[in-house]
């Protein structure tokens, strides 16, 4: 198989990580006879410092011409600490998802048994966890209109949901229902808020093509409280932009750590995918980001995109054994890990290539 695939590190350890899933890709298309291109582009806070613009024209060309994309991070503390910035690293992301089409986020949240005493929740209570949420990603009150009134005293953000958007990311998570265990959970807030209501109106439509799928409504404050107390309930979770956003990053516990969460952005055409993780400037540079949640977004991308599942499962069975060797990075360590066993980013992608 032949296929053009951009690198887009971004920022902060997004560069680090991103050259270890590029490093498992190259491993897997030797191993598979399979010519896979690449290309790099720019986007977040270092397109700003060499162009001006988060989402440069080159990149968004570069973008639109591959087949699929491994994305880092984007953002950057100087943004974050000048709330007043005009130009900001998260634009771009933003822009990216919009002109690619990229409206549905799939974020599996699996537990590798071997870390369950990393999380911070019972290992009673996360052991069997095996959640994939569909978050709908280019509506909501991340895209609708925004500004300042009174003089800049009072500020608004306004969320709006069409039924064709809420309908699309609906099938979507259906689909992926019937593949597994043919439960799916909506949430929403649809006591209090419009957007929620026209949500739920449009799931229990499009319910009725999937009579074999059981389906419960919840509002996103009780799904949060599930998340921790009972993991094991859920299958597949569909959901708003914003609420998918606060609640993924939840869920990472239940992985034990952000540092183990891919995820997959995908519409119609191009997908991204990319560690669920941010720009960590905190440990940039140092050496010590776990660099397996680029890895599994590389299974994703594989499996997704290129409908390589064999290949997709080897990469996970390999991290998978990996871990029960004992290698952990710092997120995932704990009081029992030997100091030889603790990695930094270049040695744990080095073990998964060579288990590869």
């Amino acid at each position: 198989m032949k296929k053009h695939i951009l690198i887009v590190p971004g920022d902060g350890i997004g560069q680090e990580v991103t050259a270890v899933g590029k490093q498992v890709l190259d491993k897997i298309a030797a191993k598979f006879n399979h010519d896979f291109t690449y290309d790099e582009a720019l986007i977040g806070h270092v397109a700003i410092e060499a162009t001006g613009n988060p989402l440069p024209d080159e990149t968004l060309v570069k973008m639109k011409a591959s087949d699929a994309i491994l994305f880092g991070a984007v953002g950057h503390p100087k943004y974050d600490n000048d709330p007043t910035a005009k130009v900001r690293p998260e634009q771009g992301l933003l822009k990216m998802r919009k002109e690619l089409g990229l409206y549905a986020n799939i974020r599996p949240i699996k537990l590798f048994d071997e870390l369950l005493g990393a999380s911070s929740i019972k290992p009673e209570i996360l052991k069997g966890a095996d959640i994939l949420f569909f978050r709908e990603l280019t509506g909501d009150i991340y895209f609708g209109e925004k500004g300042r009134k009174n003089n800049g005293d009072t500020a608004f953000d306004v969320a709006e949901y069409s039924r064709f958007e809420v309908e699309r990311i609906a099938r979507k998570a259906f689909d992926a229902a019937m593949t597994r265990g043919k439960k799916l959970m909506s949430v929403d807030k649809a006591n209090v808020i419009e957007t929620s209501r026209l949500w739920r109106e449009v799931v229990q439509k499009v319910a009725l093509e999937y009579p074999e799928v059981e389906v419960t409504h919840q509002f996103v404050d009780s799904c949060a409280m599930m998340l921790i107390k009972d993991p094991k309930q859920f299958d597949v979770v569909v959901t708003a932009n914003l609420f998918g956003d606060i609640l993924t990053d939840e869920a990472s516990q239940i992985a034990g750590s952000m540092g183990m969460l891919a995820s997959a952005s995908i519409g119609d055409g191009t997908g991204v995918y990319e560690p669920i993780h941010g720009s960590a400037h905190d440990i940039t540079g140092k050496g010590v980001a776990n660099p397996l949640a680029s890895i599994l977004s590389a299974a994703l991308l594989l499996d997704i995109s290129f409908g390589l599942k064999a290949e997709s499962e080897l990469v996970i069975s390999t991290v998978d054994k990996v871990l029960k060797e004992g290698y952990r990075t710092r997120d995932i360590a704990d009081a029992t890990t030997p100091a030889d066993k603790i990695l930094g980013t270049v040695a744990m992608g080095a073990e998964v290539l060579k288990f590869l």
